[in-house]
């Protein structure tokens, strides 16, 4: 080599092993694929693209990766954005559970046991892991994989050797068990499907963040939160709720990973519900 070219140079020679000079100014890579976009449908005019506009404004400053659905049967209005991601569910799965416990118990034709009743309270209105584990063992791998068959959670994966918070969710599959907890159905029993909603109604103050922010007075809730950080991807905070009156009968959900801490992941979540229960309530 000559003695003009720069050390660093040489130094990148040498990283490719190859004898010929790296050029230092960088190859200009490929664009980055456009992120997704907010997709909206609505029966009522204008309400779409209002709620399309909103929820794509209240995410453009945020960091990480989110996915949200909406849907109200009183105006047919759908809302998607990464509808088929997967995300780690941390607690948000204990709907799942409940819901497997119940559907089970209704196909033994039998009411849950006092020892059950206290375990789903603690595990949806406390988010009680212990509880969670409890119930998670009993109804075994078999049953909580024939649940996600009736309901149609085709891309729903429980998690493997007890670890429940690492069932792979998307915000589809978590609408459709919204969807199926607050509707007649042929998975759910009436009954069952009112004491789901109703010990979500009755989660802890300190976990009524998420999805219900912003909700208009007179409209009620039924939420269920899940939080969990890791190695990769930072923090897990998602949201799951359902919400009936003004007019309006909506579930919701927004998933999200790569927040720097749980708080960032809820204000992100609080950011979307704000403009989702706004928008609707003027709807």
């Amino acid at each position: 080599m000559t003695s003009g070219i720069s050390r660093r140079a040489r130094v990148l020679s040498a990283a490719v092993g190859t004898g010929v000079l790296v050029p230092l100014v960088a190859a200009a890579t490929p664009a980055a694929a456009a992120p997704p976009s907010v997709t909206c449908t609505s029966a009522k005019a204008g309400l779409a693209a209002k709620l399309k506009k909103d929820i794509t404004a209240a995410l453009a400053t945020r960091k990480g990766t989110v996915a949200v659905g909406l849907y109200d049967r009183s105006t047919d209005t759908t809302c998607t954005l990464r509808a088929s991601s997967a995300y780690d569910s941390a607690s948000v799965v204990k709907v799942t559970v409940l819901a497997t416990l119940l559907w089970d118990a209704k196909k033994s034709n039998r009411y849950l046991t006092d020892r059950e009743n206290t375990l789903a309270k603690a595990m949806i209105t406390k988010s009680d892991n212990a509880a969670t584990s409890t119930l998670w063992k009993q109804l075994g791998m078999t049953k909580i994989k024939n649940f996600l068959k009736a309901a149609g959670m085709t891309q729903t994966t429980p998690g493997a050797n007890g670890y429940w918070g690492l069932t792979q969710i998307t915000v589809t599959d978590e609408q459709k068990l919204l969807k199926l907890l607050t509707a007649k159905n042929a998975v759910l029993s009436d009954n069952s499907r009112a004491y789901l909603v109703k010990l979500m109604g009755q989660v802890v103050s300190s976990q009524r963040w998420g999805t219900p922010y912003g909700v208009p007075s007179g409209v009620s809730v039924a939420v269920k939160n899940g939080w969990l950080q890791r190695s990769t991807n930072g923090w897990r905070v998602h949201s799951v709720g359902a919400f009936k009156g003004g007019g309006h009968d909506y579930v919701m959900t927004v998933l999200s990973h790569g927040n720097s801490t749980m708080n960032y992941g809820i204000a992100t979540i609080q950011a979307v519900a704000k403009v989702i229960h706004r928008d609707l309530a003027a709807s």
